[in-house]
């Protein structure tokens, strides 16, 4: 869980760097700067009187993303800044929002510097639940998980009347103590009906549920409790809930809940998915496979259709039992040649010996497939952080090669490494190798103590997010790539979560 926590707040209290766009840097308006300086001398306590100051120095959000761009005006502006917050911090050393305010400025540029301001401003003021907030996600960064959960503990404390703080955490035990979890989940539904957090929390614990009937209790009461037509959040809970009628052949619950959610966007698609279902399951009771095929085919098309795993396997089932079995095993090597899953695998094999093929040829086929979707990675030569060295590609000849573009203010950056870290894992002793490059340096300061606190296994590298979109077309973070033994991108831009750590396993086991 904790990584999604951290990326649900990583939206909301954070800049997205894939989503920035280079813009030109505002010109700095002297008077307007020294106008600020004057009134919060007058006024250390006004917050907005801080934002100003800071906003009419330069401090904005292009510049601290891309600070190795502008790198001369972000030293300037950041040494301005820290200089004028020294005096102030002298001047007014018991004033908690003269440090809140620098603090919370180099929270925003996911700086190691935001860690001290933020630890002195709780430290005066314990009741800045915000403050905590930001600690929290700030030791999440250092790699300190349970320090992370401590600091959003005393948010909750600070502001017990702000459902958030009771969400996120709640949101730190849906890895660690799933009973514990529910409760909480249903403590903060009770005690906020009428708020979005409660309709969250509801929605997170009906994803975490593996148990198909009780993933739709779970989805079913947030739908009673917080009209979807109310809560955008009960709104993406029906999602779940519809994918989880069809992948348990509820066709008829899924097509009433499609139905009364057709007003909104994406519903009409799911309708006709869910009749389309229905007629196939008609069609295959009255023994007409050609045309349950035609009509799954169709159907695979939907957008809506890609969650359900049972599509290609039924796909498949349908072009046997109307004799084009040839069509049924060549979807189904495609697919797994691009993710595999055992499901995919076992059907594969099974209809590919069916039209007399031999299960070394099968795997022929299927590694052919990403063989010819494979290209040349860059050669890079990369500086290590753990020592002086640089690590080539070169060096990895002969392994399979994850890698994951990431920085350390990555929320869901750090949402997918648990799960790296599951798969990685099981590769221990093979020749496999982790790599994880940090594409921001102003964050270099929280990559050692990450991983020292996290014991995640990956080999940190350096690099810029100039340089992985130039060498690897990168355009956010995370983005991960495949390689194979002799340094090729097999498998790209792909994400792992709890429900598909497997088909990463089968994809690195696919290379060895």
């Amino acid at each position: 869980m904790i990584g999604r926590l951290l990326a649900i707040i990583f939206f909301l209290y954070a800049f997205d760097a894939g989503a920035q766009v280079a813009k030109p840097l505002r010109v700095i308006n002297k008077d307007s700067v020294r106008y600020w300086i004057e009134k919060v001398g007058q006024e250390p306590d006004s917050l907005a009187f801080h934002h100003e100051y800071i906003r009419s120095i330069g401090w904005e959000s292009n510049l601290y993303w891309y600070a190795e761009r502008y790198k001369s005006r972000y030293d300037s502006t950041e040494s301005a800044m820290r200089s004028q917050y020294d005096q102030w911090i002298r001047k007014f050393p018991r004033n908690a929002t003269v440090h809140y305010a620098v603090g919370t400025a180099y929270y925003e540029n996911e700086s190691p510097k935001a860690t001290s301001y933020l630890k002195t401003t709780v430290a005066l003021d314990p009741t800045n639940a915000e403050a905590y907030l930001k600690l929290s996600i700030d030791a999440e960064r250092w790699g300190n998980q349970e320090q992370g959960m401590e600091y959003m503990r005393m948010a909750s404390l600070a502001d017990s009347s702000n459902p958030s703080y009771a969400f996120y955490y709640a949101m730190y035990f849906d890895d660690k103590d799933m009973a514990h979890f529910k409760n909480l989940i249903y403590i903060l539904a009770d005690r906020f009906p009428a708020h979005e957090r409660g309709a969250q929390g509801l929605y997170w614990l009906g994803y975490n549920v593996k148990d198909p009937s009780g993933k739709i209790n779970i989805l079913e009461d947030l739908k009673k409790r917080y009209a979807p037509s109310k809560f955008n959040w009960s709104a993406s809970g029906m999602s779940l809930l519809f994918n989880a009628y069809l992948n348990n052949e509820q066709n008829e619950k899924a097509g009433n809940l499609a139905r009364e959610m057709s007003t909104q966007s994406g519903w009409q698609e799911k309708v006709v998915l869910a009749n389309g279902l229905a007629v196939t399951a008609s069609l295959i009771k009255a023994g007409k496979y050609q045309q349950a095929y035609d009509s799954v085919v169709r159907l695979k098309k939907l957008r809506s259709s890609a969650q359900l795993s049972r599509i290609p396997i039924l796909e498949a089932s349908l072009a046997d039992k109307s004799g084009q079995t040839a069509l049924g095993y060549q979807s189904l090597v495609e697919l797994q040649a691009k993710a595999p899953t055992d499901e995919l695998g076992e059907s594969a094999f099974f209809y590919g010996r069916k039209i007399g093929k031999t299960d070394a040829q099968i795997s022929d086929e299927i590694n052919a497939i990403r063989k010819k979707n494979s290209k040349p990675a860059y050669p890079f030569d990369l500086g290590l952080y753990t020592s002086s060295a640089h690590a080539k590609l070169s060096d990895f000849k002969g392994k399979a090669v994850l890698i994951t573009f990431w920085f350390p203010g990555c929320g869901p950056c750090r949402a997918e490494f648990p799960h790296f870290e599951n798969v990685a894992g099981k590769f221990k002793d093979t020749s496999f190798a982790y790599l994880g490059i940090n594409v921001f340096p102003s964050q270099d300061d929280y990559v050692l103590p990450f991983l020292k606190g996290t014991k995640y296994s990956f080999t940190p590298l350096r690099a810029t997010s100039d340089w992985a979109k130039d060498n690897y077309g990168v355009r956010g973070e995370p983005t991960n790539f495949l390689l194979d033994k002799e340094g090729n991108i097999v498998y790209a831009n792909f994400r792992t979560t709890q429900d598909n750590e497997r088909t990463l396993e089968l994809m690195i086991r696919s290379l060895l």
